[in-house]
């Protein structure tokens, strides 16, 4: 499994981490340790998220920054040019990549 590949699986991970939780806190909201988790898990996915779309291509809007994605220049049609980087690498029902 590619890096890329890795790193995606363990955001989507943390993230089913994080909607299971919110289903529970949805009926518990002052379970301390629950929103602990939560705070962790979020956290954690943010931080996920941010070394992603620095290596290839961002996952949401607001991670778009022309100065800070796609470091390693891989899934461009414009490698080593500031860009807009919304549109790098495949989209996720493309599953190229073994992704």
């Amino acid at each position: 499994m590619s890096e890329r590949a890795k790193l995606l699986k363990e955001i989507q991970e943390v993230g089913f981490t994080m909607d299971d939780l919110l289903l529970y806190l949805d009926t518990h909201p002052l379970d301390q340790d629950a929103l602990k988790a939560f705070a962790q898990a979020r956290e954690r996915r943010y931080q996920l998220t941010r070394e992603y779309s620095g290596r290839f291509e961002p996952l949401t809007l607001c991670q778009v920054c022309p100065d800070t994605n796609n470091k390693t220049g891989t899934f461009t049609k414009y490698p080593g040019q500031k860009h807009f980087t919304w549109s790098d690498g495949p989209l996720p029902w493309d599953n190229q990549g073994g992704v």
